[in-house]
């Protein structure tokens, strides 16, 4: 049987089973989730896990509910195949979005809920994955980063399919250009090049996401590092435009140590409660912005804004700019929506 540090366990996850499990559960984590069901790796075996219905109803939202990644206590079933979730761990780190979709904000009511949607749980690293065949976009990169630092998880720049690309310096420095310090991968599974380097993000039995677009390469480079063809895979379309293959996150065990979780393209890709992590990306524009005038400048129709100014002087990119700006305008509506509904629901629950 398999042990449960093999899975990621450690001290942290046991001081915090200890603190809050009810007493005769056990811990998995969630590999995957089927249909409400859960499927958990344990020391007792693989079990199908179901929620509940007071964690169910204690759930303030479904952010709250398990995610691909999490630890839960359970109460194991051997005899029926499945199992009682009782409990979720609190999350050391997470990459989550808000959920896809959008609100309708009119004079009366807002229409729609916002949800916070987590996308992979307890992960140290995040592979940023992007093919070196026309499909990276810098903006792009800058609206992953933020998120994974929001999460408290470290991002790392996977640029595959190297074998279509004759110069990958190009996109290294745009990268560079974007995030100095971030480590950046040129790989190829065709070619076997870069793939050696990715076996130090997996010692110690440490969790990596990954995430990217459709047709990428996410997949095939799973089953390379499986060593098998544990997940379908379609060749990009002609257009270097992907298809979609993987449908479900999934956690999977390498058979040399280390955990890793696959994602579905996405498609939306929204900030959720990022605000500080905006500014950690954009670390440059920050520093401008400090010598503007006003401490709370909006970058906007204020006089003496530093960092317009540097924009029309050439010294800040506008396109990097824009992104930035285009971000914080995010943020501040998802901020907005957030204090509209709970107002609503406060007035909702106050004694009349």
């Amino acid at each position: 049987m398999p042990t449960l540090a093999e899975f990621g366990w450690d001290q942290h996850f046991q001081n915090l089973l200890d603190a809050g499990a009810p007493p005769g559960s056990i811990p998995g984590r969630v590999s995957a989730q089927h249909r409400g069901a859960y499927v958990l790796f344990s020391e007792v075996g693989e079990m199908i896990g179901e929620l509940t219905g007071r964690l169910k109803r204690d759930a303030a939202n479904k952010a709250e509910l398990p995610s691909v990644g999490d630890w839960v206590a359970f109460h194991p079933s051997p005899n029926t195949g499945r199992s009682q979730i009782v409990y979720v761990l609190p999350r050391r780190t997470r990459f989550a979005r808000k959920e896809a979709g959008r609100m309708v904000q009119t004079s009366r009511r807002v229409k729609g809920t916002i949800h916070e949607q987590i996308i992979a749980a307890n992960i140290d690293f995040l592979f940023i994955v992007t093919a070196l065949n026309n499909e990276f976009k810098v903006r792009r990169l800058e609206r992953y980063l933020p998120m994974a630092i929001e999460g408290g998880v470290t991002p790392v720049v996977l640029l595959t399919k190297s074998d279509l690309c004759d110069d990958p310096q190009p996109t290294i420095e745009q990268v560079r250009s974007v995030a100095p310090l971030l480590e950046v991968h040129v790989t190829s599974v065709v070619t076997g090049k870069g793939i050696d380097e990715l076996a130090a993000y997996f010692k110690d039995h440490r969790t990596t996401a990954l995430v990217g677009s459709s047709g990428v390469g996410k997949s095939t480079l799973i089953n390379h590092l499986l060593g098998e063809d544990a997940l379908a895979v379609r060749e990009t379309r002609i257009d270097d435009r992907g298809r979609h293959t993987t449908t479900w996150r999934e956690l999977l065990v390498l058979p040399n140590g280390g955990l890793i979780i696959d994602t579905p393209g996405l498609r939306e890709l929204q900030l959720w409660g990022a605000d500080d992590a905006v500014g950690e990306t954009f670390p440059d524009l920050e520093e401008v912005a400090a010598n503007c005038r006003f401490r709370d400048c909006a970058h906007d129709r204020e006089p003496d804004c530093a960092l317009k100014a540097a924009v029309e002087a050439g010294t800040v990119d506008r396109g990097r700019f824009n992104s930035y700006m285009k971000l914080r305008h995010e943020l501040a509506a998802l901020k907005t929506r957030s204090d509209y509904r709970s107002a609503v629901a406060d007035k909702r629950h106050s004694p009349r």
